[in-house]
């Protein structure tokens, strides 16, 4: 086996139905080795002072962007709680924050998620929707997946009478780079249930959109 490699199994988290594929997961090493092969295309010398940690940096800073990899968002929403005195309406949670990294240029796109749901047997603790907002942002994504993704998840594991999710976003790969327009965001939605009805979407849409307390 080449020494800079090693077998690693890996489980698409996408459900009960995932497809479980080999791959072959770079050593530390060799992780360090391509940073500083990046540096020598860029144009300076990964030799110099300031780059010599570098690759060592990068290489732990990918760790934290894309650790969505390891965590299985089931198990973050595997407790549901029933106990909720027969509450019916709408649970929303609005401006939720992330980073994550396209999947295209490998750059930053950053902003606010939004999630509501119509409770049916139960609901999930707050905390627990904003930490699937995380899974999903720390991969490499687009956000048309991610909204998809977030949406799939709560309905699978709360089962609810509808889902809500709305995510706004500015995409550096269209503010650094290509047609360069800074400040322009990126709005995407997705719907099941009852929030296919236009009413329920202009309710979500207002809400989200209130001033806050």
């Amino acid at each position: 086996m080449n020494p800079v490699v090693k077998s690693l199994s890996v489980e698409r988290t996408l459900g009960p139905s995932a497809d479980k594929f080999l791959i072959k997961q770079p050593t530390q090493e060799a992780a360090e080795e391509a940073v500083r092969t990046l540096i020598l295309w860029a144009g300076d010398d990964p030799s110099r002072e300031g780059l010599l940690e570098t690759p060592r940096r990068v290489a732990k800073a990918y760790r934290e962007f894309y650790k969505g990899y390891d965590e299985d968002p089931d198990v973050i929403l595997d407790r549901v709680f029933e106990e909720v005195e027969g509450y019916q309406d709408m649970v929303l949670v609005r401006d939720i924050p992330f980073y994550s990294h396209c999947e295209h240029h490998m750059v930053p796109f950053v902003g606010r998620a939004h999630i509501g749901y119509y409770p049916a047997k139960g609901v999930v603790g707050l905390s627990k929707l904003a930490r699937i907002v995380d899974v999903y942002a720390r991969r490499l994504q687009t956000q048309e997946t991610m909204t998809a993704q977030i949406a799939k998840v709560i309905e699978r594991a709360l089962k609810p009478r509808g889902v809500a999710v709305l995510i706004e976003a500015e995409h550096m790969c269209m503010s650094m780079r290509g047609v360069q327009k800074q400040g322009a965001s990126t709005m995407t939605t997705q719907y099941t249930g009852i929030f296919r009805e236009p009413a329920e979407q202009v309710r979500f849409f207002t809400m989200v959109k209130s001033p806050g307390l």
